[in-house]
């Protein structure tokens, strides 16, 4: 692990682009009388470096600037993660890059010793990766003014030196998977991290002493995404099998049960997201049907009822980062949407399109923009097949009851619309990157 305290603009490594000028602004519908933080910004004109956003909707504004972008050598970003602070990637090298927020003065580097980082997590100071050779590393990471360190604290599973010890116990469950991990959830009160494979399992793993505490056949197909709802330890899974599971641990043991399918279309669903409030949750899934289905949990029974789904993307939607009331989504089409929930109701709404990307967006994670206890904004962080990784920062104007709903109600849509949008045709680059990888899955 190396560490250079701060890098200047000739010695970095990438190529390095800040771009000032793209910043997009939708005009606000507020009232005249109407005053708020963003009252002095200019309108936009001839001579103004503001612009309208090329999606235009009756909705509240919606401010947002790409402020970083990084042109990466070592190949494509597969995976990001952000918390205290830093925001690591993952890519085809063996490398796992810190930057710092929000402006991605690069921090420094782990190494391991194998490659291809398809999958992030972060909690607290802890950092787990996922490799090529199908194993997780776990990291102890500390950030100091402009110091980086970590340290690697274990391998999942063990060596086999150390294996060979719980051989007898669980022989089943300390084998690793048998092929690539996609996915990783935490779950956060009872330290248990979960890792979901293209072999179709999902592992449980006690990370206070590294053990697998649970292997199960989650999918017909691969696991695509696993998310974890703190409160209750819920575990959602999604897969290309077009289904989502929700899993709970047996009351007293380690084991997990199956409690609901969720099975709408017949669509690989690629990403999953919980939106979460005092007085709501709800689950997001993208599809390669470029639709976002969404479920929303009965406060009586927990069932959770499917509420409609989200319109807009071309092609494929491989990723979704929730934040508040906020959903983010990526998308095969090159483009990330920017939707929001009404309070205490389904309806939600497309804020803004952002041409993010010249390739597919493949990963995106969101963080709260905090200055002096206030919070300004948001910092959205997305990758694409492009070997760009770009940041955002993003500001709302207060909501409005006057708009106009977007959401397409699953019961209004006609069989007729399914077969228009389902399959959706990919792009001439989705059919090379296919013929180059040999398989149907080009973005695993």
């Amino acid at each position: 692990m190396q560490s250079p305290s701060r890098l200047s603009a000739d010695s970095r490594p990438l190529d390095y682009e800040h771009h000032h000028d793209n910043l997009l602004f939708s005009p606000s519908r507020s009232p005249p009388h109407a005053t708020n933080m963003y009252s002095i910004l200019p309108p936009p004109s001839p001579e103004s470096p503001w612009t309208l956003s090329p999606h235009q909707t009756p909705s509240p504004s919606l401010l947002y600037h790409c402020i970083a972008t990084l042109h990466r050598q070592e190949g494509a970003i597969f995976s990001i993660a952000a918390a205290g602070g830093l925001v690591f990637t993952g890519s085809e090298s063996r490398r796992v890059r810190a930057w710092r927020q929000p402006d991605c003065t690069e921090r420094g580097y782990l190494e391991a010793s194998y490659g291809e980082v398809r999958a992030i997590l972060a909690h607290g100071n802890t950092l787990f990766t996922s490799h090529k050779d199908d194993r997780v590393r776990v990291w102890n990471v500390l950030s100091v003014s402009e110091t980086f360190q970590a340290k690697k604290i274990a391998t999942l599973p063990k060596s086999w030196g150390l294996r060979l010890f719980f051989m007898n116990r669980s022989s089943n469950y300390n084998h690793k998977h048998k092929d690539r991990i996609s996915c990783m959830a935490y779950n956060h009160a009872e330290g248990v991290l979960y890792t979901g494979s293209l072999d179709r399992t999902i592992k449980a793993w006690r990370v206070s002493d590294n053990l697998c505490v649970d292997s199960f056949t989650a999918h017909e197909d691969c696991v695509n995404s696993v998310v974890v709802k703190q409160d209750d330890g819920c575990v959602f899974s999604c897969s290309s099998d077009g289904s989502v599971k929700i899993w709970r641990r047996v009351y007293g043991q380690s084991s997990h049960t199956l409690t609901m399918t969720l099975k709408f279309q017949p669509s690989p669903i690629n990403a999953l997201a919980l939106s979460i409030s005092p007085s709501s949750c709800f689950l997001y899934s993208g599809s390669s049907d470029g639709f976002i289905n969404f479920w929303e949990k009965e406060k009586t029974s927990g069932r959770f009822n499917h509420g409609g789904f989200l319109q807009g993307h071309r092609f494929s939607v491989l990723c979704l980062v929730a934040k508040e009331k906020l959903v983010f989504s990526g998308s095969e089409d090159t483009t990330i949407r920017v939707w929001r929930r009404e309070e205490g109701s389904c309806f939600h709404e497309c804020l803004a399109v952002l041409d993010a990307h010249r390739g597919p967006v493949k990963c995106l994670a969101v963080s709260l923009e905090i200055e002096k206890v206030m919070v300004m904004g948001f910092l959205l962080y997305s990758s694409g097949l492009d070997q760009a990784f770009k940041v955002w920062r993003i500001k709302i104007l207060p909501e409005e009851k006057d708009r106009e709903d977007l959401m397409v109600d699953a019961k209004n849509v006609s069989a007729e619309s399914f077969e228009l949008r389902n399959p959706v045709l990919s792009p001439s680059w989705v059919m090379e990157k296919k013929l180059q990888t040999g398989n149907h899955h080009p973005f695993r």
